[in-house]
């Protein structure tokens, strides 16, 4: 399944390069030519995506990791499929462990008496890239928590790409989560009243 993915992944790659060489271009009959194979890239992109979900769904315990996934506020069915491929350890590592698979845990550089500032490195990239993508679309509108926290960071002085890397490790901890307790996520938790 990893390398089914990778092929979608490519896939979506060549259509960006096509695209981007479509906006520099001036002449009407190569412009034709590659709208012509951005359409023919962008059919096979979705015949293999489905390909890849119904073999997916054709094993139980995939499918309901997928389900579990897909319910996380922000977690598209690209991103539930991304994380579930390349991250077959979701729900049975740490926090700490899961955003270090990812990519997506801050490192610092200190040496001596030198204190750096906190940094990304290492980990899956082509994981890291979907929870990067996913984080940005959540954290404008699709998860509530996400947005809260991308607000949060940015009033504290945090720069826009920070945010969303702390709001990519953040969607990455309620997937993990999600999956290791077995339960659907809930955007909202219930109110409990007051012991009296």
């Amino acid at each position: 399944m990893a390398g089914h993915l990778t092929l979608i992944d490519q896939i979506g790659e060549d259509i960006a390069r096509f695209k981007n060489r479509l906006e520099s271009c001036r002449d009407a009959r190569i412009q034709k030519l590659w709208k012509d194979d951005i359409a023919r890239l962008a059919k096979r992109e979705r015949v293999e995506f489905k390909a890849l979900v119904a073999a997916i769904r054709k094993q139980h315990d995939l499918a309901a990791r997928l389900d579990l996934i897909y319910s996380v506020g922000g977690a598209g069915l690209p991103t539930a499929v991304s994380v579930l491929v390349r991250m077959p350890e979701i729900g049975q590592v740490s926090r700490e462990q899961a955003a270090a698979l990812a990519g997506l845990a801050p490192y610092d550089d200190d040496s001596g008496e030198h204190i750096g500032a906190r940094h990304i490195i290492g980990g899956r990239k082509r994981l890291r890239e979907a929870l990067y993508a996913a984080a940005l679309a959540a954290s404008f509108r699709w998860n509530p928590q996400l947005m809260a926290l991308y607000k949060r960071l940015i009033a504290a002085g945090k720069g826009h790409k920070r945010a969303l890397i702390a709001c990519a490790r953040k969607l990455l901890i309620f997937i993990n989560t999600v999956v290791a307790r077995a339960t659907p996520w809930q955007a909202h938790l219930p109110v409990v009243a007051p012991a009296t």
